[in-house]
């Protein structure tokens, strides 16, 4: 039966985070905060438990979610070929609101979708999405909306959308906590010498210089 849990409430979140815990054990699929918005979470290596998050969100197998981890650590246990830059932006921006593409390990037993052999990571910047990947380890997570409607900024508003596909809601008030729009995470692709930006959001370009001068810009070509 699906559940919400008060996690802004002691009592609530440790027993939120618990039944999240066996849901996500038992295949089944939890939203919980995260520093941007909502989030749909599944076990990241079950097929089927991918398969009933991209199920929920009216997403086919084209768009696979990207992964998020508990410390910066697990990076080099699901990813390949981890550049210094690369290496860099996690350090500066981990955890927080940077999304990073990676080559992915190819003994990984996982099926996140139509990959093509990379894997997006994130560290969330929010201490119950923390708890929670360290209780389960790496989860796959999309924003905690169908496809094509607005991200989900309260447990509320996700379980409008998701209603029963969804196990256990992690109810933690607005996210972001300060009132503001929901910003997504800014994704830079790092499977190449050269760091380049797919989608900016919470980390700006200036942001991401400070730290890797030779980040691209999204409508920026190499220069040689």
């Amino acid at each position: 039966m699906t559940t919400t849990f008060d996690c802004t409430d002691p009592d609530g979140r440790s027993e939120g985070l618990a039944k999240a815990h066996q849901a996500i054990s038992a295949k089944q699929c939890v939203v919980l905060p995260t520093d941007t918005v909502y989030g749909i979470g599944a076990d990241a290596f079950s097929p089927q438990a991918v398969a009933t998050l991209l199920a929920a969100k009216g997403r086919g197998r084209s768009m696979p979610p990207p992964v998020l981890i508990p410390r910066m650590q697990t990076m080099e246990g699901l990813a390949v070929d981890v550049s210094d830059d690369a290496r860099a932006l996690a350090k500066a921006f981990w955890p927080g609101g940077l999304t990073l593409i990676f080559h992915a390990q190819p003994s990984l037993t996982w099926d996140l979708g139509d990959t093509l052999g990379t894997v997006a990571l994130r560290m969330p910047d929010d201490p119950v999405a923390l708890e929670l990947l360290a209780l389960t380890g790496p989860m796959a997570v999309s924003s905690a909306n169908r496809t094509g409607n607005p991200a989900a900024r309260t447990a509320a508003e996700a379980r409008e959308q998701l209603a029963e596909s969804v196990e256990v809601y992690l109810e933690a008030g607005p996210r972001p906590e300060h009132g503001a729009a929901g910003v997504p995470s800014t994704i830079v692709d790092a499977t190449s010498d050269i760091l380049r930006v797919v989608r900016l959001g919470a980390v700006d370009l200036e942001q991401l210089r400070g730290v890797v001068p030779g980040v691209q810009g999204p409508d920026e070509d190499a220069a040689f």
